[in-house]
């Protein structure tokens, strides 16, 4: 008797679709199994490949992070400081320039300014910058003028008094070898300075070593706040501290 298979049903001695060893794979699956295994033994994944499409010409993408460059090793036998050469590019560092001297041979340089219950002080380094000797013997020569350079009527004393009774030396003779220095103190009392405009403010001293000798412009850190028509009390000159012993 013959039987009839139902639709769907292999005929009986054959294998149906998708079952048993005879079957064979159809052309699609067998590319896409083609495609898979050439990818794993390349030994290339997917991320890999979408790179390659997204960037053929394999250029770095921004962002992307450079290995770093190894340090290179030490050399074995490294070179002495003397051993080293500055080339055309690399000129030596110029040493710093001293200093200038004014033609008069010395110089002038202000100390901090020090305040006590509205009493003022300032003392004014003389340095023999020159290669002669130099002689004082009195009291320095001083003006005062505002931050618009105009000259206060401030009155300028020989002694200290009345300002405050600071104990001054009194005129006497100070030679100074080239590299010596001798100093002066000034002092007044406080007077209202308008902080906006600095009026009132001394912010220039023109200062000299004695009358009609050449003055030098220095500017106290903070200015003299002596208002115009103070008064400034100053000291004789006498031998700096450092050069007490030397004659």
């Amino acid at each position: 008797m013959t039987v009839i298979p139902r639709h769907g049903q292999a005929p009986e001695g054959r294998p149906g679709p998708g079952t048993g060893s005879g079957e064979r794979p159809r052309p699609l699956e067998q590319a896409a199994a083609l495609s898979v295994a050439a990818l794993l033994l390349s030994g290339c994944g997917l991320s890999a490949e979408l790179d390659r499409e997204a960037n053929p010409e394999r250029e770095p993408t921004p962002g992307a992070s450079r290995p770093e460059p190894a340090d290179p090793a030490p050399p074995s036998d490294p070179a002495r400081p003397s051993d080293l050469s500055l080339g055309p590019d690399t000129p030596p560092a110029a040493a710093p320039s001293p200093p200038s001297c004014p033609e008069s041979g010395v110089s002038m340089s202000p100390g901090m300014v020090t305040a006590a219950m509205g009493l003022r002080a300032m003392s004014v380094t003389l340095t023999n910058c020159g290669k002669g000797v130099r002689e004082l013997n009195g009291y320095p020569d001083i003006r005062v003028r505002g931050l618009d350079r105009q000259l206060f009527g401030v009155t300028v004393l020989k002694g200290t008094e009345p300002v405050t009774t600071m104990d001054d030396p009194g005129p006497s003779r100070v030679k100074l070898r080239p590299g010596q220095s001798a100093y002066t103190s000034l002092v007044w009392r406080y007077s209202a300075v308008d902080a906006s405009t600095k009026a009132g403010s001394g912010v220039y001293v023109e200062i000299g070593p004695a009358e009609g000798a050449a003055r030098q412009t220095i500017e106290p850190d903070g200015g003299l706040d002596i208002g115009e028509t103070g008064m400034l009390g100053t000291t004789a000159w006498q031998r700096s501290p450092d050069d007490a012993g030397a004659r």
